[in-house]
């Protein structure tokens, strides 16, 4: 396929790399000028958009999808389809894909979940949403990119399920760094606490796969000083998104309200900024009850 990929960043180009890899025509275009490897690199969002089979976008807000959607669909020829992996708001994955269905496109919101591990590994999943035949057509391309897609309905659900996702595991980390918290001051040695919770009612992804903990379990950020693997920013981000949907449909999610909070708190005023959303534990450690 002739594929246009906009938006080259630390997630974007290792995507469009794993499809220029796997043999498709892939240019792309990103404002800071950053390359992939495999990518031929465009002068314009026109240049990397027009005569495209497939144009992907991996963009940092809905403010930005909808602005770069207004340059990318009136160029895209007919039949195309568009597919947005950028972590955005419902509402503005649904305006984009209405102006893509009244321009002749297709249309797929698809966040991913994987971070820059599984966007350099091909792992990522992506939750899509779309019509059948845009899911169809991004298929194939999702499966190069990612081990798993899941069409989970109409135009907006694939970001619908990656904020409810998103919102559980923010609740979940911030739980799971209390309890290790609360654990040393109770004098419970950290691999005790994981022997016993890792494998009883305490299980959870944040737990047995992504330890908050240096030296216990799989290798994780933990492991290397808090860098991130996802960063406590944009899991600020992706709460923020979550409340703004809870909002917008009265959904009560007074967790996921707090956890907003607290990484609100972490990101801008504790230093968190910059770390893996994870270091939520020595920020625990480091505080009492007060």
């Amino acid at each position: 396929m002739k594929i246009g990929f906009i938006g080259l960043g630390n997630m974007g180009a290792p995507m469009a790399a794993n499809l220029a890899k796997a043999g498709h025509d892939v240019t792309g275009f990103d404002v800071a000028g950053t390359t992939a490897e495999g990518v031929v690199t465009a002068e314009s969002v026109g240049e990397a958009t027009k005569g495209m089979d497939i144009v992907i976008t991996m963009l940092p807000n809905g403010d930005i999808l909808r602005t770069v959607a207004n340059d990318v669909i009136p160029a895209m020829k007919p039949g195309a389809t568009l597919i947005d992996c950028s972590t955005v708001d419902v509402e503005s994955a649904r305006a984009v894909a209405a102006q893509a269905d009244a321009a002749g496109l297709g249309c797929v919101d698809a966040p991913v979940s994987g971070g820059i591990g599984g966007a350099a590994g091909g792992t990522l999943t992506f939750m899509a949403g779309g019509t059948d035949a845009a899911f169809d057509a991004a298929k194939p391309l999702f499966d190069i990119m990612g081990q798993k897609a899941v069409h989970c309905g109409d135009a907006g659900a694939g970001q619908a399920a990656k904020i409810c996702n998103n919102m559980i595991l923010g609740a979940t980390m911030i739980a799971t760094c209390e309890a290790f918290a609360l654990a040393d001051k109770l004098g419970l040695d950290r691999q005790k606490m994981f022997d016993v919770v890792s494998t009883s009612s305490g299980y959870s992804w944040t737990m047995n796969a992504y330890c908050p903990a240096p030296g216990i379990g799989p290798h994780s950020p933990a492991d290397n000083d808090y860098q991130p693997g996802f960063a406590a920013e944009l899991m600020l981000k992706d709460l923020g998104l979550s409340q703004q949907a809870a909002e917008a449909v009265d959904a009560d999610t007074p967790m996921g309200q707090r956890a907003l909070e607290l990484y609100r708190q972490f990101v801008e005023d504790e230093g968190g900024k910059g770390k893996d959303f994870s270091a939520m534990l020595p920020r625990f450690s480091d505080r009492g009850r007060g």
